[in-house]
């Protein structure tokens, strides 16, 4: 039994074949819109770094001991993150039954994705399978809820119950503020009930499976990344946008998206145009790098939701995407790039109004804008920026 022991623990990969394994990763340099250009290169490096370490909390997750745990932040800020949303990530077996607990918070809204698949180590993409909304749910006089999820309700059951689709594989939560550092985040728990626990101590071959899977996992969910950008650049989607619902590809049923690269020419600025739902759940708009990393939302004013946006006169959104603050308060801030990429999401909207963007030349910003357009000073810009980043530390973010 020992020889047998010693053979498996040899045959296992060691450290430089797991470091080759991660090394594959750079063959996405190709993916670049240049190659060479050695800022591009390094900010690729980055986020294979940043895909590294936020894999390593879907690598160990496990469905029979589930745990929410975070899956993008303010430092983990990729693929298009949301400023105003906390996600967090388990696995889970739709064949399972689970207790979903905890308080809801008073922030805008609190959804359970339960999906066939996903973008975590070991995870494999599959579409969105049914979403829970914890106010369709008893909530108590805290704030408290309790939820059992299985395929099947017990018979003598009197409390909460969800149907849990027996191909459930993940579950996303993702808990909406318009109000940063103001809206109290919930506090989440969830347990497996059909499965003793029982501590158990990891096999070398478990170890080495998922070590694999994470130095792989760069490679794809850094390429995820790069063929959204690709994509939207060889499809002509450059100062328009596009829509796209992200079904099965990590979007949240009942919310359509609209998307593009934005592309500053010298001297000039972007104006975002829209009319506005009459009615709608959530909303919002903001800005990414080429990478499609969010630009740093805490430190710049790189994204608007709708408490947040000011709605012009005729009842229109207009903002301005510029490198400088243009003084207009619905300020778009690229953080210093000319280039990036846009998002726009309608969240449970009557309708969805198709985003426009047009170049004006600065100095012809002012005529190009309703003569009621607010606009801010230096002061109220600092002023502003400041509670800002405060709200943002705020949050409870992982």
């Amino acid at each position: 039994m020992a020889n047998e022991t010693q053979t498996e623990q040899s045959s296992l990969p060691q450290w430089d074949d797991y470091i080759a394994t991660l090394a594959n990763a750079d063959e996405l340099l190709d993916a670049l819109a240049d190659p060479e250009d050695e800022l591009r290169r390094q900010e690729l490096y980055e986020l294979l770094v940043k895909s590294l370490a936020g894999g390593m909390f879907s690598a160990v997750s496990d469905p029979d001991y589930p745990d929410f745990v975070p899956a993008v932040n303010t430092v983990l800020n990729t693929v298009g993150v949301n400023p105003d949303f906390v996600y967090a990530y388990t696995k889970i077996n739709g064949e399972g039954v689970y207790r979903l607990s905890g308080y809801r918070g008073d922030g805008l809204f609190l959804m359970f994705d339960f999906m066939a698949g996903g973008l975590g180590v070991l995870d494999e993409l599959g579409p969105s399978l049914s979403v829970l909304d914890i106010d369709k749910f008893t909530i108590g006089p805290n704030g408290e809820f309790d939820i059992l999820l299985s395929a099947e309700k017990p018979a003598d059951y009197t409390g909460d119950w969800y149907r849990l689709d027996p191909k459930t594989r993940t579950l996303n939560v993702r808990q909406a503020s318009y109000h940063w550092g103001v809206d109290q985040e919930a506090r989440l728990a969830i347990e497996r009930l059909d499965v003793v626990a029982r501590p158990r101590a990891p096999a070398a071959a478990d170890i080495s499976r998922r070590l694999q899977a994470l130095m792989a996992y760069p490679r794809f969910y850094a390429g995820f990344a790069t063929r959204h950008i690709t994509n939207l650049r060889s499809q002509g989607f450059i100062n328009n946008l596009q829509h796209d619902d992200w079904a099965g590809r990590g979007g949240i049923e009942g919310q359509h998206y609209y998307q593009g690269i934005f592309r500053l020419e010298p001297g000039h600025v972007l104006i975002l145009e829209t009319e506005l739902p009459e009615t709608m759940r959530y909303w919002n708009v903001q800005l990414s790098d080429l990478l499609w990393n969010s630009i740093n939302w805490m430190n710049h004013q790189s994204s608007l939701n709708g408490a947040q946006a000011l709605i012009d006169s005729d009842g229109r959104f207009r903002a301005v995407i510029a490198s400088e603050d243009p003084g207009v308060a619905n300020w778009l801030d690229t953080g210093g790039i000319s280039e990036g990429t846009m998002m726009l999401r309608w969240n449970e909207a009557s309708s969805g109004p198709v985003p426009t963007l047009r170049s004006v030349p600065i100095e012809k910003l002012r005529e190009a804008l309703p003569a009621d357009t607010a606009y801010v000073t230096a002061a109220e810009r600092k002023k502003a920026l400041q509670e800002r980043r405060r709200s943002v530390q705020l949050r409870r973010r992982w």
